[in-house]
């Protein structure tokens, strides 16, 4: 290890995602020496997300679209889909300024549109950037608020996280963010009263520092989907980090652990959430809990850890969501028009992880035909792989048994559901009637959406838990109630609005509330060498 040197700075900000950023632009605009560290080259999760962030109330591209919404209706419906996550004074604020949060993103240079999809989806096609993109209007959630789309996909094609982080990171450099990328950050120092310091971190630089970043680049995107190759390249990555400079990061105010959550940490995951270690790790290697498990070295509580978010879609095309989820008795698993991450929970923690959707020749022939209108191209390979692989049978007995579904079972579901939607009954797992057909056009299919490792059919998972922190600072508390001085947290290394509950775009716009709340909060905070 070279020999240390030191920097100094007002607030030292660990992870540079979207929570870093909005934590550092705030922190600066409040008039603080910013100091913002990544171990690889910044964007982690965020820049390989879709790019959705959840907001309503009244947004502009809400309007734009013929939307009609409210902070209050927003409330309605996250309290009951968040749970007791975060407090009702706080949902009620990050609801309240939803709007506003789009408009500051925009001033940031993220750019939004109004273009609604007219169907629903697990994420847009390139030609619609509003969309439904929880369970807003899935039976039993209508009834509590009046659905709106919310979900406000940054425009970019693809998956459009990397035009979001893009532009906010662009908007942190012109703020004058000392930004040091390759930089690992190992301990934090507490002065004698116990509070946060400074940071004690490694930088890599010189070649080694070059070919850290090629191999991060690697194992973050394509790393994603080989999770081996990753831990790979990974490994290297590791081992020039050993030949960095040791750094000392002074901060004068407060450090803000923004760093991610631990889904690429396996003994983490072993720990709190061992019945979620089938699917595929939603994120980069950074997500390794390095950020949480800095902020219980110095003293924070941790909460949630045990809320993972899997994604089980069985849409688009959207055909799909008329057909029938059933376990392996025959019975029906949920309401199909919820959001995914409801079915991933169900599959995982009441079905051992099995599941196959029914549909009938008609569904079949519908999804076909709308696959290319309705699915981005990792979409499409999946409902090609669903498709071309399923179990097909003339009776409902005979696709049982190849799919090994107990055929008295799936006929007794298919019959209830069959003679609700032929007489305008409400349908026994409570689905809208907008989705509702009787299952009655032979060959049968049963398309196995068990959640297992699989390359061509994955199930995308992340944690939500992480530090417990104050809700109306974002400073970290501690294990006896209170705070620890001089340390703030955000993101998912923080406990926050979708950690009981995640639908797409919550997290990002977690990330937003959580990074802006502690920026601001944390620039305020002065010790005896800032005041």
């Amino acid at each position: 290890m070279v020999q240390r040197s030191a920097l100094h700075a007002d607030v030292v900000i660990v992870g540079f995602g979207v929570a870093g950023a909005c934590a550092a632009l705030e922190a600066a605009r409040e008039g603080a020496r910013v100091v913002l560290i990544d171990r690889f080259g910044g964007g982690g999760a965020s820049a390989l997300s879709g790019g959705v962030v959840y907001a309503g109330g009244g947004t502009r591209q809400q309007r734009e679209a013929g939307v009609s919404d409210t902070p209050e209706a927003m409330y309605a419906y996250l309290r009951e889909e968040v749970g007791d996550a975060v407090g009702t004074d706080t949902l009620r604020r990050f609801c309240d300024s939803s709007a506003d949060m789009i408009t500051w993103l925009e001033q940031q240079g993220v750019p939004f549109e109004g273009s609604l999809c007219p169907y629903k989806t697990s994420y847009p096609s390139n030609r619609h950037y509003l969309y439904y993109s929880g369970s807003e209007a899935a039976g039993g959630f209508r009834d509590v608020a009046a659905p709106a789309p919310r979900g406000h996909r940054t425009k970019g094609r693809g998956t459009s996280g990397k035009v979001l982080f893009a532009a906010l990171a662009e908007a942190v450099r012109r703020a004058g963010v000392q930004v040091l990328t390759e930089t690992r950050a190992r301990e934090l120092v507490l002065d004698a009263d116990g509070r946060v310091c400074a940071v004690d971190c490694e930088r890599v630089g010189g070649a080694a520092r070059r070919a850290h970043r090629a191999l991060s680049r690697v194992a973050a995107k394509p790393g994603l989907y080989m999770p081996k190759l990753a831990r790979l390249l990974h490994g290297r990555v590791e081992r020039l980090e050993r030949k960095g400079e040791a750094v000392r990061i002074h901060a004068d105010r407060a450090v803000i652990l923004a760093a991610g959550g631990f889904v690429a940490n396996r003994e983490m995951m072993r720990r709190f959430a061992p019945a979620y270690r089938g699917g595929l790790p939603l994120g980069t290697q950074g997500d390794d809990g390095s950020g949480i498990r800095l902020g219980q070295g110095a003293g924070g509580a941790l909460g949630k850890l045990d809320r993972v978010s899997a994604w089980r879609f069985i849409s688009p095309p959207s055909a799909m969501l008329s057909g029938v989820l059933v376990d392996r008795d025959g019975r029906r698993i949920g309401d199909e028009s919820r959001y995914g991450a409801a079915h991933g929970q169900a599959l995982i923690e009441q079905h051992d992880g099995q599941g196959w959707l029914l549909i009938d020749q008609g569904l079949r022939r519908l999804a076909k035909q709308q696959l290319r209108s309705q699915t981005v191209w990792f979409q499409r390979l999946q409902a090609h792989y669903l498709l071309s692989t399923a179990a097909t049978g003339d009776t409902l007995d005979s696709v049982a048994r190849k799919a090994g579904v107990d055929a008295a079972g799936l006929r007794d579901t298919v019959d209830s559901h069959n003679v609700a939607a032929r007489e305008g009954k409400p349908d026994p797992a409570g689905k809208p009637a907008e989705f509702i057909q009787a299952l009655d056009q032979p060959p049968y299919a049963l398309l196995d959406v068990s959640i297992r490792p699989s390359l061509a059919y994955p199930c995308p998972m992340l944690t939500l838990g992480g530090l417990l922190v104050d809700e109306d600072t974002g400073q970290v508390r501690d294990e006896h109630g209170g705070t620890v001085p001089g340390l703030f947290a955000a993101g998912r290394s923080a406990v926050g609005v979708c950690s009981e509950s995640y639908i797409s775009g919550l997290s990002l716009a977690d990330c937003v509330f959580s990074g802006r709340r502690a920026g601001e909060n944390s620039a305020k905070e002065w010790t005896d060498a800032g005041s």
